[in-house]
This record gives C-alpha cells, sequence and structure tokens, in this order.
C-alpha cells in the first residue's frame, strides 16, 4: 500500500483537485437554482399546475356568470310583474274615469230632464248582419226592463229600443237598424220627420230622414231630434233626444223625393254603457 502510494501520490492527488474543482464549479453554476432532478420534476409538473389553476379560474368566471344572470332574470321578472300590476291599476283608473266621467254627463242630463227614469247598463255583446244591428246589456226584467223601453248614452243620445227582455240581460235594436222607426225633428227648422233604418245604409252604419216637409232646405250638420210622437204604435219616445246628424241629402231612385243621410249621434262601436229609459213623462 505503502509503495502503491508511494508510486501513485502524485496522481490521486491530482484527481482529488479535480474532484474538489468540479465539485465547486458545480455549486457556483446551480447557485440559488433547483438541481436537475428537481428541476426535470417541476419542468414535468408545471404544465399540471398551470391547466389546474386555469381550471379552477374557468369554474369561478362560470359560476360568477350564472349567478349574476339568474339575479338578473330575477330582477326583470320581478320588475315585468311590477310593470303588469302598474298597467292593470292604469286600466282600472281609466276605467273608473270614464265611469265617473258617464256618471257626471248622465246627471247633468237627467238635471235637465227629470222626467226620465233611467237604469244603467253595461254593454255584454254586439251583433251586426246585412239584417240587423243589435246590442246586448246587462239589466233585464230583474230590474224593472220592459220590451219598448228607450235605450240613450250618458249624453243623452239615442241609442236604441229594446226588444227582448231576460231576466238579468236585454237585448236592442240600435238607430241603424232597418226595424228602428221613429219620429224625428229637424232642430234647426222644427220640421217634422221620419227617422228609420236602411238595408243598403246600415252596412255604412248609418240611417235616413225621410218624409221631408215640403220646401225643406237640410244643411249638412243639422241636428235631429226625437219628437215623441209614437210610431207604428209600438213604442213612444221621449222628445229632446239626439238622434243624429245630417250628412248629406239624397234623391230616391224616381227622383220624386228626397230623403237625408243621418250619422248616429252615439258612438256604437265603442259604447261600453247605456241608460235604459224606463219611465217618462210623455209629450204629445
Amino acid at each position: 500500500m505503502k509503495d502503491f502510494l508511494r508510486q501513485n501520490g502524485i496522481l490521486i492527488l491530482v484527481i482529488a483537485l479535480l474532484l474538489a474543482l468540479i465539485t465547486a464549479v458545480f455549486s457556483f453554476t446551480f447557485n440559488g437554482i433547483a438541481n436537475p432532478f428537481a428541476n426535470l420534476a417541476g419542468v414535468v409538473a408545471t404544465p399540471f399546475r398551470n391547466g389546474l389553476n386555469a381550471a379552477v379560474t374557468w369554474a369561478e368566471g362560470v359560476y360568477s356568470d350564472t349567478f349574476e344572470r339568474e339575479q338578473m332574470a330575477q330582477e326583470l321578472e320581478w320588475y315585468k310583474q311590477r310593470v303588469a300590476e302598474l298597467e292593470a291599476e292604469a286600466r282600472a283608473g281609466e276605467a273608473a274615469s270614464r265611469e265617473n266621467e258617464r256618471l257626471r254627463d248622465l246627471l247633468e242630463f237627467q238635471q235637465k230632464h227629470s222626467e226620465l227614469h233611467t237604469e244603467p247598463a253595461t254593454v255584454t255583446a254586439r251583433g251586426s248582419s246585412n239584417w240587423s244591428s243589435t246590442l246586448t246589456v246587462s239589466k233585464g226584467s230583474a230590474a224593472g226592463v220592459e220590451a219598448g223601453n228607450c235605450v240613450i248614452d250618458q249624453y243623452g243620445n239615442l241609442v236604441g229600443l229594446v226588444s227582448e227582455v231576460g231576466l238579468n240581460w236585454s237585448s236592442l235594436i240600435t238607430v241603424v237598424d232597418v226595424d228602428l222607426e221613429l219620429g224625428g225633428l229637424i232642430a234647426r227648422t222644427d220640421g217634422a220627420a221620419i227617422v228609420e233604418g236602411d238595408f243598403a245604409l246600415m252596412g255604412e252604419g248609418r240611417l235616413k230622414l225621410t218624409f221631408l216637409p215640403e220646401g225643406t232646405r237640410l244643411l249638412a250638420g243639422d241636428t235631429i231630434l226625437t219628437s215623441g210622437l209614437r210610431s207604428g204604435g209600438t213604442a213612444t219616445y221621449p222628445s229632446g233626444l239626439v238622434v243624429g246628424h245630417v250628412e248629406e241629402v239624397r234623391s230616391d231612385e224616381g227622383g220624386m223625393s228626397d230623403y237625408a243621410i243621418l250619422a248616429p249621434a252615439t258612438d256604437l262601436e265603442s259604447l261600453e254603457q247605456v241608460f235604459i229609459i224606463k219611465e217618462f213623462d210623455v209629450v204629445e
């Protein structure tokens, strides 16, 4: 062994110095840096860690978006319900306002015509064909309504005549129905004439004034009133109710006589409430 050390001592010393140098260089090179094995493990694990972090971030975003959408949907539904409630309240207010206006107008009319005793009723159905123009209303015999009763709107304009009565409903023919005929009065001249329905005019929502006094010169817009005279022995109308207004004057097919086209004073299409005249003082 001694001979070996004497013979190879210098070589062993050189090898030891080289190992020390390599160790020093290795330590200096990787100072503060992971060693190769740790570095290899980090390289392999880093993509998995990055993927996991990305998945967690995405899931958190999805949950947050879903929660916000659900919250917005709930708020939107609440607003929709609130808008519907406000619209219903507005409609109820408008209906009440219209009702008050109708009753106020009727009160003024009744104060001027204290001889009329009326029963308010709501229009529940409309019937219109080539042969008739009718309305169904919400009052009948239980309220004292009878066939032949005259019907007006809140302004005192003539609507029609009760033709059939049930317990809690009535049917009436309107002013444009061909079966309605009554005595008319030209307000401007006090001339008497006959107001009647016409098949050709009914579809246009119009009626006519016939048997005009000789020499009568009607003007567009002339007001036609009920005269209060009996017509056909079936009904008596209160006098002074507004039937309609003159639109134009025409001649019959033979050209022998003239007649006027009347537009009803009441709006039959939008009529919601009527007043049935059950009693009145007859003026002959």
